[in-house]
């Protein structure tokens, strides 16, 4: 696993360590199941607070790309299980909500495609 955190990054170093761990491991560069070092040992390694990659991890976690093993450690979880049922159940919300507010299907669809393009403009 290879990070690198650009102090001159607009982006905090907290999102720099998520975003490289999560492009990595949906790429396959992070193998599923591969063992991520300790919050203390990336922090260490990456001259960041423990505080940072503490809230890296748990952010991870959080969107299902790593899960936490106690103290076995944490590695990296199956791809797209935890993300994509998350996922599916917010588009199934979203669907339920828009339907009751009396928008059309077009409609919908093009509040998420905005939404969409905005999210992913940003990162």
């Amino acid at each position: 696993m290879t990070l690198k955190i650009r102090i001159d990054d607009s982006a905090p170093p907290y999102e720099q360590v998520r975003a490289q761990i999560s492009e990595q491991a949906r790429g396959g560069v992070l193998p599923v199941g591969y063992r991520l070092p300790t919050v203390r040992g990336l922090a260490e390694s990456l001259g960041l607070a423990v505080n940072t990659v503490a809230k890296a991890y748990r952010a991870l976690e959080t969107d299902g790309v790593i899960e936490t093993r106690g103290r076995n450690g944490t590695f990296v979880a199956a791809a797209g299980s935890a993300a994509q049922r998350e996922a599916s159940a917010a588009a199934q919300a979203y669907a339920d909500r828009a339907r009751r507010l009396g928008l059309t299907e077009d409609e919908a669809l093009t509040a998420v495609r905005d939404a969409l393009r905005a999210a992913y403009a940003k990162g």
